[in-house]
């Protein structure tokens, strides 16, 4: 099992798929407006009105009489379905949430700036470096030809012409070389027939005659390869191109980013191609007087990234063989312009193994943005996803348009993907796989829209991989009786991991406290990640602290049941750990029926962590009746309606609480909490408990 159980202290944007595509729509997001909604107000490129936003605002009649509705999950807008909304047609207009992105973008293509974008897939990079090439004038863009060099073959000449006069240039060529080829082909077939009549005729020597017309044939035709060679190579052609190029270069190998030369298994003889036609464009010089996108740049090689910068810098990059079956060793033309914006995109990751050069030419002559995960949600952005919602159907062309009823239950799952109350998630690109998918079951059953009964069976159908593991996990452990959810254990705690990013797991925790044959000390297993293992050190410091007994020479032993190849990381698992410790020390029974998630500060304070709702939620499935988690995450719990009366959520601030709740037998458990808030409860009572406790790490 590769859970990343337990990864659950900083659940932020970080975190990978943590590009599925990016806010805005994965690929292709939409906002909405109908014939309520007023015309969204555009800037036209180089626009210098910086109060003006692309598209962005969408408007209803009497919104100011909105406030308070919070069930209102359209914003107010009044719709039988997406059908009447409107879609706007340019990219930059259906961005959603990304306002700071959108507003370095729209300055970058004004003042041709290189844009580094960080961010979890599906944010809407792509689409945003897709709307960069729409801003940018169509005007300046160039044809490129590449000639024969009739001093050095080797070295091809090019040259530069405005867009559409490529073709021009290379149909005169041909046009000429056709004329030629004729006059040579006619004077040919007459040569041959003075010969051949003469070998008849006067030399009566009809072998002969033949034998000197094949070499006259093959002569002419050996020479007329000269005549083709003087047509030029129309390297790149910008003549049907509506918008400045974009070029997508993302994992592409040095030859397609930048340029190749052909193999040609003839190179003498005169049968060989000429050197001027083997020359390939990469994606740098196809992105001239437009955009280069790169995502994950760090998968790069370096030599790449190093070249890639000497184009950045220099505007032109001449071809050359980039492998050893591309006779480069010979071949090299003259600088091809590649005067790009080079928009390069990545997660947190991505920096790491970034030439540090190449990032620095990007920095130094443009911008960096991070992406943001979430947005807050207000009845704006509610009418902006109904949008979103109406362009995926239209971009996909084949799906049944959605019910006022389905875009409320995608509105509310947003909300719930989000994993922040007040918040909605802006990672689109699964957003939008979960309403193709409800349009897929719809239009399978010939339905004239798709209703909210598609989207609540499209939640099903479309559950993650991870999802879909912890469900087989949950159902397996049920038939081997591994997850305990009735009776009283001690030293053990049923805790909570995530897998993935949105697939919670029961994963229960042991713990067993021997005499040590050496120094005490506290043994930990599960495959923990290093995040995992300082969670456990800072627990035995509360351990030390709190126990009357001396454990310098006992040794406690931990273990993550079943915890999975992937191992534990995160320290989501404090607050088990510190139960099941304290409970076999003290030889007091934990209930089994209770889960328990939460992070732990040394002196007893549980923190927030993320991924509850998942957690919950993996509770209930599991059959226990009671979870435990931090206060501070209570604002984030948006579990599904069939879970709520199947779980209680007991919310908790400190480690004594978790104890008072966790464990059994009153008498004991009393003086056993008595006694840990003599010792730790100065924090609670004047620290965390009156500064509203800590913040939360979404």
């Amino acid at each position: 099992m590769s859970d990343n159980t337990e990864h659950d202290a900083a659940p932020d944007a970080g975190r990978e798929d943590a590009d599925a595509g990016e806010a805005t729509a994965a690929d292709s997001p939409a906002e909405a407006s109908d014939e309520q909604v007023s015309e969204p107000t555009v800037d036209e490129p180089g626009s210098d009105d910086e109060g003006t936003t692309l598209g962005s605002d969408v408007e209803v009649e009497g919104e100011s009489n909105l406030d308070g509705e919070e069930e209102d999950l359209l914003g107010g807008l009044d719709i039988d379905s997406t059908a009447d909304i409107e879609v706007p047609d340019r990219l930059v207009d259906q961005v959603i949430g990304q306002d700071h992105a959108r507003d370095v973008i729209k300055k970058a293509a004004k003042q041709r700036r290189h844009v580094m974008m960080i961010g979890s897939p599906g944010t809407g990079k792509s689409m945003l470096a897709k709307a960069m090439s729409q801003l940018l004038p169509r005007e300046e863009l160039q044809d490129v030809l590449v000639y024969h060099n009739p001093d050095d073959g080797n070295e091809p000449k090019v040259r530069t012409v405005p867009s559409g006069k490529g073709e021009q240039i290379v149909d005169a060529h041909k046009e000429e070389a056709r004329k030629r080829n004729q006059m040579r082909t006619f004077l040919m077939w007459i040569i041959i027939a003075i010969v051949i009549g003469y070998s008849l005729i006067i030399a009566q020597q009809i072998l002969l005659g033949i034998l000197a017309a094949g070499v006259i044939y093959l002569a002419f035709r050996y020479g007329s390869r000269g005549s083709d060679a003087m047509i030029p190579n129309l390297l790149i052609s910008n003549a049907s191109q509506k918008t400045a190029p974009f070029e997508d270069a993302t994992g592409a190998h040095a030859g397609a980013l930048l340029g190749d030369v052909r193999h040609d298994p003839f190179q003498s003889g005169g049968m060989e191609t000429p050197s001027h036609d083997r020359v390939e464009a990469g994606a740098i010089h196809k992105a001239n007087k437009g955009v280069l996108f790169v995502d994950e740049i760090n998968t790069l090689d370096i030599r790449s990234q190093q070249k890639l910068m000497t184009a950045i810098q220099e505007g032109e990059f001449s071809i050359t063989g980039q492998s050893e079956r591309s006779s480069g060793a010979m071949v090299q033309t003259e600088p091809v312009p590649c005067d790009f914006i080079m928009i390069a995109a990545g997660n947190l990751d991505a920096m790491e193994n970034m030439h540090p050069a190449l990032r620095s030419r990007i920095k130094g002559y443009g911008y960096e943005v991070y992406m943001d995960d979430t947005i807050e949600d207000d009845p704006e952005m509610r009418r902006k996803y109904a949008r979103f919602v109406a362009q995926e159907v239209e971009n996909d062309g084949r799906l049944p348009h959605f019910t006022e009823q389905a875009v409320e239950e995608l509105i509310l799952e947003a909300r719930r993907r989000a994993g922040r109350k007040g918040h909605l998630t802006l990672k689109f690109r699964d957003l939008g796989g979960l309403v193709r998918v409800a349009g897929d079951i719809a239009r399978a059953e010939d339905k004239d829209n798709t209703t909210r009964a598609d989207v609540l069976q499209a939640k099903r159908r479309s559950r993650s991989i991870e999802q879909q593991l912890a469900d087989n996990y949950i159902e397996r452990r049920k038939d081997y009786e591994l997850t305990v959810n009735q009776g009283d254990v001690v030293g053990r705690v049923n805790g909570l991991a995530v897998m993935g990013e949105d697939s919670g797991i029961v994963l229960p925790v042991m713990a067993e406290v021997t005499p040590s044959q050496g120094p005490g000390q506290v043994i930990a297993t599960g495959q923990l990640q290093e995040m995992a293992e300082e969670a456990v050190q800072n627990v035995s410091a509360i351990i030390k602290k709190f126990s009357d007994e001396d454990i310098s020479e006992k040794d406690v032993h931990i273990q993550f049941v079943q915890a999975g190849e992937g191992g534990v990381d995160g320290d989501s698992a404090s607050i088990t750990v510190a139960t099941a410790v304290i409970s076999a020390l003290e030889d007091a029974p934990v209930e089994q029926n209770i889960a328990m998630t939460g992070s732990l500060s040394v002196r007893g304070d549980v923190l927030p962590v993320g991924g509850v709702t998942h957690k919950i939620e993996a509770a209930a499935k599991a059959g226990l009746d009671t979870v435990i988690i931090p206060e501070a995450n209570t604002q984030d719990v948006m579990i599904e309606e069939e879970y709520e009366d199947m779980i209680e959520i007991v919310p908790v601030s400190h480690i004594s609480e978790v104890l008072e709740v966790a464990l059994s037998g009153e008498t004991e458990k009393d003086s056993l909490v008595d006694r840990l808030k003599s010792i730790t409860g100065k924090a609670l009572e004047h620290e965390v408990g009156r500064q509203g406790g800590s913040p939360s790490p979404q």
